[in-house]
Protein backbone atom coordinates (compact mmCIF):
# COMPACT_ATOMS: atom_id res chain seq x y z
CA UNK A 1 0.00 0.00 0.00
CA UNK A 2 2.77 2.44 0.95
CA UNK A 3 4.62 1.61 -2.28
CA UNK A 4 1.56 2.41 -4.40
CA UNK A 5 1.01 5.66 -2.49
CA UNK A 6 4.65 6.64 -3.00
CA UNK A 7 4.39 5.90 -6.75
CA UNK A 8 1.22 8.02 -6.94
CA UNK A 9 3.06 10.83 -5.15
CA UNK A 10 5.92 10.57 -7.65
CA UNK A 11 3.52 10.91 -10.58
CA UNK A 12 1.39 13.72 -9.14
CA UNK A 13 3.65 15.81 -6.89
CA UNK A 14 2.00 19.08 -7.87
CA UNK A 15 -1.50 17.81 -6.97
CA UNK A 16 -0.25 16.56 -3.62
CA UNK A 17 1.33 19.96 -3.01
CA UNK A 18 -2.05 21.62 -3.59
CA UNK A 19 -3.59 19.10 -1.18
CA UNK A 20 -1.06 19.85 1.58
CA UNK A 21 -2.71 23.00 3.07
CA UNK A 22 -6.07 21.23 3.36
CA UNK A 23 -4.37 18.18 4.89
CA UNK A 24 -2.57 20.33 7.47
CA UNK A 25 -5.83 22.13 8.28
CA UNK A 26 -7.68 18.83 8.88
CA UNK A 27 -4.87 17.43 11.06
CA UNK A 28 -4.50 20.58 13.18
CA UNK A 29 -8.20 21.41 13.66
CA UNK A 30 -9.85 17.97 13.44
CA UNK A 31 -7.41 15.32 14.63
CA UNK A 32 -5.19 17.10 17.16
CA UNK A 33 -8.21 18.29 19.24
CA UNK A 34 -9.33 14.65 19.54
CA UNK A 35 -6.77 14.41 22.33
CA UNK A 36 -9.27 16.37 24.44
CA UNK A 37 -11.75 13.47 24.30
CA UNK A 38 -9.89 12.07 27.31
CA UNK A 39 -11.65 14.73 29.42
CA UNK A 40 -14.89 12.73 29.09
CA UNK A 41 -13.28 9.96 31.17
CA UNK A 42 -11.77 12.24 33.82
CA UNK A 43 -12.86 14.57 36.59
CA UNK A 44 -11.23 17.47 34.79
CA UNK A 45 -9.51 20.06 36.94
CA UNK A 46 -8.33 23.12 35.03
CA UNK A 47 -5.33 23.69 37.32
CA UNK A 48 -4.14 20.06 37.01
CA UNK A 49 -4.58 19.82 33.26
CA UNK A 50 -5.88 16.88 31.23
CA UNK A 51 -3.25 14.31 32.20
CA UNK A 52 -3.11 15.38 35.84
CA UNK A 53 -6.87 15.15 36.43
CA UNK A 54 -8.40 12.14 38.15
CA UNK A 55 -9.46 9.22 35.92
CA UNK A 56 -13.13 8.32 36.56
CA UNK A 57 -13.87 5.96 33.65
CA UNK A 58 -17.50 5.99 32.56
CA UNK A 59 -18.80 7.87 35.62
CA UNK A 60 -19.49 10.98 33.53
CA UNK A 61 -21.81 8.97 31.26
CA UNK A 62 -23.76 7.90 34.34
CA UNK A 63 -24.04 11.54 35.39
CA UNK A 64 -25.15 12.46 31.90
CA UNK A 65 -28.28 10.29 31.99
CA UNK A 66 -29.28 11.61 35.42
CA UNK A 67 -29.66 15.30 34.56
CA UNK A 68 -32.67 15.68 32.26
CA UNK A 69 -30.63 14.38 29.34
CA UNK A 70 -33.47 12.40 27.76
CA UNK A 71 -35.60 15.54 27.32
CA UNK A 72 -32.73 17.33 25.59
CA UNK A 73 -32.03 14.26 23.44
CA UNK A 74 -35.70 14.06 22.45
CA UNK A 75 -35.75 17.74 21.43
CA UNK A 76 -32.58 17.30 19.37
CA UNK A 77 -33.93 14.28 17.49
CA UNK A 78 -37.34 15.89 16.84
CA UNK A 79 -35.84 19.12 15.49
CA UNK A 80 -33.24 17.24 13.41
CA UNK A 81 -35.87 14.96 11.87
CA UNK A 82 -38.10 17.92 11.01
CA UNK A 83 -35.16 19.64 9.33
CA UNK A 84 -34.24 16.42 7.53
CA UNK A 85 -37.75 16.18 6.10
CA UNK A 86 -38.41 19.81 5.24
CA UNK A 87 -34.95 21.32 4.64
CA UNK A 88 -33.15 18.34 3.09
CA UNK A 89 -36.25 17.24 1.19
CA UNK A 90 -37.03 20.83 0.27
CA UNK A 91 -33.59 21.27 -1.30
CA UNK A 92 -34.26 18.34 -3.64
CA UNK A 93 -37.72 19.65 -4.60
CA UNK A 94 -36.33 23.16 -5.11
CA UNK A 95 -33.58 21.82 -7.41
CA UNK A 96 -36.18 19.91 -9.45
CA UNK A 97 -38.34 23.04 -9.75
CA UNK A 98 -35.37 25.20 -10.76
CA UNK A 99 -34.46 22.66 -13.42
CA UNK A 100 -37.92 23.08 -14.95
CA UNK A 101 -37.44 26.83 -15.51
CA UNK A 102 -36.69 27.18 -19.20
CA UNK A 103 -35.90 30.92 -19.26
CA UNK A 104 -32.17 31.11 -18.49
CA UNK A 105 -32.04 34.64 -17.06
CA UNK A 106 -35.00 33.93 -14.78
CA UNK A 107 -33.37 30.71 -13.61
CA UNK A 108 -30.12 32.54 -12.77
CA UNK A 109 -31.98 35.29 -10.89
CA UNK A 110 -33.95 32.77 -8.81
CA UNK A 111 -30.77 30.80 -8.07
CA UNK A 112 -28.82 33.88 -6.94
CA UNK A 113 -31.65 35.13 -4.73
CA UNK A 114 -32.06 31.70 -3.11
CA UNK A 115 -28.31 31.45 -2.37
CA UNK A 116 -28.02 34.83 -0.62
CA UNK A 117 -29.53 33.90 2.80
CA UNK A 118 -26.85 31.22 3.24
CA UNK A 119 -24.23 33.95 3.63
CA UNK A 120 -26.09 35.63 6.49
CA UNK A 121 -25.13 34.52 10.00
CA UNK A 122 -27.82 33.35 12.41
CA UNK A 123 -26.98 36.34 14.60
CA UNK A 124 -28.27 38.62 11.84
CA UNK A 125 -31.20 36.39 10.88
CA UNK A 126 -32.14 35.92 14.54
CA UNK A 127 -32.12 39.68 15.15
CA UNK A 128 -34.31 40.26 12.09
CA UNK A 129 -36.80 37.59 13.19
CA UNK A 130 -36.95 38.93 16.75
CA UNK A 131 -37.80 42.41 15.44
CA UNK A 132 -40.27 41.20 12.80
CA UNK A 133 -42.12 38.91 15.23
CA UNK A 134 -42.07 41.20 18.25
CA UNK A 135 -45.58 41.34 19.84
CA UNK A 136 -45.30 45.11 20.41
CA UNK A 137 -43.36 46.54 17.46
CA UNK A 138 -43.03 43.70 14.94
CA UNK A 139 -44.47 44.21 11.47
CA UNK A 140 -46.16 40.78 11.51
CA UNK A 141 -48.17 41.54 14.64
CA UNK A 142 -48.96 45.02 13.36
CA UNK A 143 -50.56 43.41 10.30
CA UNK A 144 -52.45 40.97 12.53
CA UNK A 145 -53.80 43.86 14.61
CA UNK A 146 -54.66 45.82 11.48
CA UNK A 147 -56.97 43.01 10.35
CA UNK A 148 -58.57 42.75 13.77
CA UNK A 149 -56.49 39.93 15.24
CA UNK A 150 -54.70 39.57 18.57
CA UNK A 151 -50.87 39.91 18.68
CA UNK A 152 -48.98 36.63 19.04
CA UNK A 153 -45.68 36.24 20.87
CA UNK A 154 -44.36 33.80 18.26
CA UNK A 155 -40.96 33.10 19.83
CA UNK A 156 -42.47 32.45 23.27
CA UNK A 157 -45.07 29.97 22.04
CA UNK A 158 -43.82 26.36 21.80
CA UNK A 159 -45.76 25.47 18.66
CA UNK A 160 -45.05 28.72 16.81
CA UNK A 161 -41.38 28.56 17.83
CA UNK A 162 -40.97 25.19 16.09
CA UNK A 163 -42.72 26.53 12.98
CA UNK A 164 -40.47 29.62 12.88
CA UNK A 165 -37.41 27.43 13.49
CA UNK A 166 -38.11 25.18 10.49
CA UNK A 167 -39.30 27.94 8.15
CA UNK A 168 -36.27 30.14 8.86
CA UNK A 169 -33.92 27.21 8.25
CA UNK A 170 -35.66 26.44 4.96
CA UNK A 171 -35.27 30.08 3.90
CA UNK A 172 -31.60 30.14 4.91
CA UNK A 173 -30.50 26.72 3.60
CA UNK A 174 -32.72 25.48 0.79
CA UNK A 175 -31.07 27.44 -2.03
CA UNK A 176 -27.53 26.53 -1.05
CA UNK A 177 -28.50 22.90 -0.46
CA UNK A 178 -29.89 22.60 -3.98
CA UNK A 179 -26.53 23.32 -5.67
CA UNK A 180 -25.31 19.71 -5.51
CA UNK A 181 -28.55 18.36 -6.97
CA UNK A 182 -28.62 20.94 -9.76
CA UNK A 183 -25.07 19.97 -10.68
CA UNK A 184 -26.07 16.30 -10.75
CA UNK A 185 -29.13 17.07 -12.89
CA UNK A 186 -27.05 18.94 -15.48
CA UNK A 187 -24.89 15.79 -15.88
CA UNK A 188 -27.89 13.71 -17.03
CA UNK A 189 -27.77 12.76 -20.70
CA UNK A 190 -30.25 15.04 -22.59
CA UNK A 191 -31.00 12.19 -25.00
CA UNK A 192 -32.89 10.43 -22.20
CA UNK A 193 -35.34 13.32 -22.04
CA UNK A 194 -35.64 13.46 -25.84
CA UNK A 195 -36.48 9.76 -25.96
CA UNK A 196 -39.02 10.15 -23.17
CA UNK A 197 -40.73 13.06 -24.96
CA UNK A 198 -40.91 11.01 -28.16
CA UNK A 199 -42.62 8.26 -26.15
CA UNK A 200 -45.20 10.77 -24.89
CA UNK A 201 -43.86 11.34 -21.35
CA UNK A 202 -44.84 14.67 -19.82
CA UNK A 203 -42.59 16.70 -17.49
CA UNK A 204 -43.83 15.04 -14.33
CA UNK A 205 -43.20 11.59 -15.76
CA UNK A 206 -39.71 12.66 -16.83
CA UNK A 207 -38.94 13.89 -13.32
CA UNK A 208 -40.00 10.63 -11.64
CA UNK A 209 -38.61 8.26 -14.26
CA UNK A 210 -35.40 10.01 -15.37
CA UNK A 211 -34.32 12.88 -13.12
CA UNK A 212 -34.85 11.36 -9.68
CA UNK A 213 -33.42 7.90 -10.52
CA UNK A 214 -30.39 9.54 -12.17
CA UNK A 215 -29.51 11.62 -9.09
CA UNK A 216 -30.51 9.00 -6.50
CA UNK A 217 -26.89 8.10 -5.65
CA UNK A 218 -26.14 11.78 -4.92
CA UNK A 219 -29.27 11.98 -2.76
CA UNK A 220 -28.19 8.88 -0.82
CA UNK A 221 -24.69 10.29 -0.21
CA UNK A 222 -26.06 13.64 0.98
CA UNK A 223 -28.61 11.83 3.15
CA UNK A 224 -25.82 9.82 4.78
CA UNK A 225 -23.96 13.03 5.61
CA UNK A 226 -27.14 14.50 7.08
CA UNK A 227 -27.77 11.38 9.15
CA UNK A 228 -24.26 11.66 10.57
CA UNK A 229 -25.27 15.11 11.86
CA UNK A 230 -28.66 14.01 13.18
CA UNK A 231 -27.71 15.14 16.71
CA UNK A 232 -26.57 18.55 15.46
CA UNK A 233 -29.89 20.38 15.42
CA UNK A 234 -28.38 23.80 14.73
CA UNK A 235 -26.78 25.49 17.73
CA UNK A 236 -26.35 28.93 16.13
CA UNK A 237 -29.95 29.14 15.04
CA UNK A 238 -31.53 27.95 18.28
CA UNK A 239 -29.14 29.88 20.53
CA UNK A 240 -30.12 33.14 18.82
CA UNK A 241 -33.86 32.44 18.90
CA UNK A 242 -34.80 30.47 22.01
CA UNK A 243 -35.77 31.75 25.46
CA UNK A 244 -36.90 30.37 28.81
CA UNK A 245 -40.54 30.00 27.72
CA UNK A 246 -39.65 27.50 24.97
CA UNK A 247 -36.86 25.66 26.77
CA UNK A 248 -39.01 22.53 27.01
CA UNK A 249 -38.99 22.05 23.22
CA UNK A 250 -35.95 24.12 22.15
CA UNK A 251 -33.18 23.00 24.50
CA UNK A 252 -30.92 20.67 22.48
CA UNK A 253 -27.67 18.81 23.10
CA UNK A 254 -25.48 21.68 21.88
CA UNK A 255 -27.15 24.35 24.01
CA UNK A 256 -27.14 21.94 26.96
CA UNK A 257 -23.41 21.29 26.51
CA UNK A 258 -22.81 25.06 26.21
CA UNK A 259 -24.49 25.74 29.55
CA UNK A 260 -22.83 22.79 31.31
CA UNK A 261 -19.36 23.58 29.96
CA UNK A 262 -19.00 27.33 29.57
CA UNK A 263 -21.53 28.60 32.11
CA UNK A 264 -21.19 25.97 34.86
CA UNK A 265 -17.55 25.00 34.19
CA UNK A 266 -18.25 21.24 34.10
CA UNK A 267 -15.94 20.49 31.16
CA UNK A 268 -15.98 16.74 31.75
CA UNK A 269 -19.74 16.45 31.32
CA UNK A 270 -19.73 18.83 28.36
CA UNK A 271 -17.08 16.72 26.62
CA UNK A 272 -19.09 13.59 27.41
CA UNK A 273 -22.08 15.07 25.58
CA UNK A 274 -19.96 15.85 22.52
CA UNK A 275 -18.43 12.37 22.54
CA UNK A 276 -21.88 10.80 22.81
CA UNK A 277 -23.04 12.82 19.78
CA UNK A 278 -20.05 11.82 17.68
CA UNK A 279 -20.27 8.12 18.53
CA UNK A 280 -23.99 8.01 17.73
CA UNK A 281 -23.42 9.92 14.48
CA UNK A 282 -20.67 7.52 13.41
CA UNK A 283 -22.81 4.49 14.24
CA UNK A 284 -25.74 5.87 12.22
CA UNK A 285 -23.54 6.62 9.20
CA UNK A 286 -22.06 3.11 9.25
CA UNK A 287 -25.49 1.51 9.58
CA UNK A 288 -27.21 3.54 6.85
CA UNK A 289 -24.22 3.22 4.53
CA UNK A 290 -24.50 -0.56 4.80
CA UNK A 291 -28.24 -0.38 4.14
CA UNK A 292 -27.66 1.83 1.08
CA UNK A 293 -25.07 -0.57 -0.34
CA UNK A 294 -27.39 -3.53 0.27
CA UNK A 295 -30.13 -1.86 -1.77
CA UNK A 296 -27.74 -1.26 -4.66
CA UNK A 297 -26.94 2.41 -4.07
CA UNK A 298 -23.46 3.88 -3.84
CA UNK A 299 -22.74 4.98 -0.28
CA UNK A 300 -19.78 6.88 1.11
CA UNK A 301 -17.52 3.84 0.58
Amino acid sequence: MFESVWKAYGRQKVLFLFLLPALVYVIVFNYVPMYGVIIAFKNFNFSKGIMGSEWVGFDNFGRLFQRGFLRVLRNTIVISLLKLIFVFGGSIVFALLLNEIRTRWLKRVVQNISYLPHFLSWVIIGSILVEMLSPSRGIVNQLIEHFGGTPIYFLADKTWFMVILILSDIWQSIGWGSIVYLAAITAIDPQLYESARMDGANRMMQVFNITLPSIMNIIIIMLLLQIGNILNAGFDQIFNLYNLKVFEVADILDTYAYRIGLEQGDYSLSTTISLFKNVVGLALVLAFNKIANRFGHTGLW
